[in-house]
């Protein structure tokens, strides 16, 4: 869904609207029709990494005056001033670059930083964030379409989509199928997982693997009992650095961990998570990656 701010033009049940509708109600904000462009927009600033991906790969870099925190891939983005993460955006770190519009993936906020900018009259356009590949195809579409550039949008979608298509078939095609446990969190035997519905869970499955954790939406902790139940044949991990990264030994001797055929084989995989994760321009060779970390003996 793209949104942008103008006035109400109907009547929103508060108790029957997701929250995204909710977000519309309280900022002023509402759907946009999908002709609405802004061709004639040059200090955009874009949060979230694979909309700044998709404006680079779309060759209008030149227009983007920041990017949030997330945006960094390629190395050109990390130049561009940082208004903080996509989720705790501060408005006078938005308002400091002068925009004149942002270009937000779904889930950026927060709320009381997009009143903010509605009341300074800036359009802010939010493109939906789905874990697939229609949902990447849908994401460029969006993006072009907003910067008024839907031909190039068209091109690179379509282009895109049969490469994502390659490479999942192709990933696919594996006979026996992997369970994978995505770990977001693993510190002082408390670990966040993932369940359905999740750019980790979508990668999962395109990679060519099976979500050991099916039974909930999101990211949850388990227990002990529950890590051991879901059986992962290997864990999956970001790679992060310094004080937030875990080293493989000090995963296996966790005892959660150390029970499930994933510890006692020691089967971590790592991937950069903006690559792995972002679902954008890089995810058709993330899938390939992904898949060749998960069965590197397979041809």
């Amino acid at each position: 869904m793209i949104i942008e701010r103008s006035a109400m033009t109907r009547p929103v049940k508060l108790l029957r609207v997701s929250f995204l509708a909710f977000f519309i109600a309280i900022t002023g904000l509402q759907t946009a029709s999908a002709d609405t462009v802004y061709p004639d927009k040059n200090r955009i600033v874009s949060a979230g990494g694979s909309i700044t991906e998709i404006i680079f790969e779309l060759g209008e870099q030149d227009r983007l005056v920041a990017r949030d925190s997330t945006s960094n891939y390629p190395e050109a983005a990390i130049k561009l001033p940082d208004v903080g993460y996509m989720r705790r955006l501060s408005p006078e770190g938005v308002l400091s670059v002068n925009p004149d519009l942002i270009i937000a993936i779904e889930g950026s906020g927060p709320k009381e930083t997009i009143e903010l900018l509605a009341e300074a009259d800036i359009p802010f356009v939010m493109i939906p964030n789905e874990f697939s590949r229609a949902g990447i195809v849908a994401k460029i579409n969006a993006v072009a379409n907003t910067l008024g550039v839907e031909q190039q949008g068209a091109k690179m979608a379509a282009e895109l989509d049969a490469a994502l298509k390659e490479a999942e078939d192709k990933a696919n095609a594996v006979e026996s199928k992997k369970r994978i446990m995505f770990v977001l969190t693993a510190r002082g035997g408390r670990y966040l997982i993932s369940g359905t519905g999740t750019a980790a869970d979508g990668i999962i499955r395109m990679a060519g693997g099976i979500n050991a954790v099916s039974q909930y939406e999101g990211y949850k902790p388990l227990t002990d009992e529950a890590m051991s139940a879901a059986k992962p044949d290997i864990i999956l991990l970001m790679q992060r650095t310094g004080q937030h990264q875990i080293t493989d030994e000090d995963l296996a001797n966790q005892p959660a961990i150390a029970i499930t055929p994933a510890g006692q084989s020691k089967n971590f995989v790592r991937m950069d998570g903006m690559y792995m994760l972002g679902f954008g321009p890089r995810t058709a060779r993330a899938i390939v990656d992904l898949n060749k970390l998960f069965y590197p003996n397979e041809s």
